[in-house]
């Protein structure tokens, strides 16, 4: 099973993915997709200058084959990944095994705040508009959307009830959705 953390940058998908991963425990294994971008893409964002859709191709053609790598392993995937377009998430989706997609909503000003926090990191706060201007919001039925400024546990204990996922007692194994 595959559980893909999308929203622009400054939404808590890693924070989230992070503290999931530690609850689910067992195998479940988080990962970070900023990790997958190839150096060409992580030197022109830090540059400030946008990806485009063949920037991101290869990007995206890492995640769906560590995906495929995983469910080959018994793993269980948390992914903290933007997504930001539907065809991008369709093709994350194109892997062995369910893929829930939750959508980390926020407005602009707040994630603009949150990033000037951010320190070490290639995206800045300058490139968020530009992401808000890629993302296709997903549609109620295609990804859990929560509000990215509720509360860590509390976009955990959502996920959790939503998805039909363990709880905190240590058992690993997903449930029926």
């Amino acid at each position: 099973m595959n559980i893909i953390l999308i929203g622009v940058a400054g939404s808590g998908k890693t924070t989230i993915g992070e503290k999931l991963a530690a609850r689910l425990g067992g195998n479940w294994r988080f990962y970070d997709a900023d990790h997958f971008h190839p150096p060409a893409n992580v030197a022109k964002m830090s540059r400030g200058v946008p990806l485009d859709d063949a920037d991101r191709a290869p990007w995206l053609d890492a995640l769906r084959a560590h995906l495929g790598a995983s469910a080959a392993r018994g793993e269980h995937v948390i992914l903290a990944c933007s997504a930001l377009k539907e065809t991008y998430r369709h093709k994350l989706a194109d892997t062995p095994g369910p893929t829930h997609f939750v959508y980390l909503k926020g407005g602009f000003e707040t994630l603009r705040g949150r990033l000037r926090t951010r320190r070490r990191h290639y995206m800045k706060e300058t490139m968020l508009r530009s992401q808000f201007e890629t993302l296709e919001e997903p549609a109620p039925e295609a990804a859990l959307v929560l509000d990215a400024t509720l509360a860590p546990d509390d976009i955990i204990d959502r996920i959790l009830r939503e998805i039909r996922l363990p709880g905190p007692r240590g058992d690993s194994s997903p449930q029926p959705a």
